[in-house]
């Protein structure tokens, strides 16, 4: 096996994607979370409806942890990158993809989080 095997570059890529996939399920997680407290909430119908609060306050745990997974996942991905030599990467290959996914899968469960502290009455 040569120093410059892409089998090795396109693992660290595969461990990328799973570790986003674990971060994808862990802010559709928090959202399911966090609307399953309104669901209760309509379930009880009380003269005295007050929203269900650790739900939600889980909820935006399960989602900023979830942005935290994806961010920490493309930053160490990112200091991969940045150990390899010219002759190390594959060629035409794009490595900004999949820290541009990162970002944005970040992104969207700090969004996420962020509107569901907003929307919570």
């Amino acid at each position: 096996m040569s120093d410059n095997d892409p089998r090795v570059f396109f693992a660290a890529e595969r461990t990328l994607l799973a570790w986003l996939r674990t971060a994808i399920t862990l802010i559709g997680l928090g959202f399911v979370v966090a609307r399953f407290g309104l669901f209760l909430q309509l379930v009880r119908a009380t003269a005295d409806p007050k929203p269900h609060l650790p739900s939600a306050v889980l909820g935006v745990v399960l989602s900023l942890s979830g942005a935290l997974t994806a961010a920490a996942a493309t930053w160490q991905q990112r200091r991969y990158y940045r150990t390899l030599g010219p002759n190390e990467m594959p060629p035409r290959y794009r490595p900004e993809f999949s820290v541009v996914l990162g970002c944005a899968v970040a992104a969207a469960g700090m969004v996420l989080a962020l509107e569901l502290i907003l929307t919570n009455p």
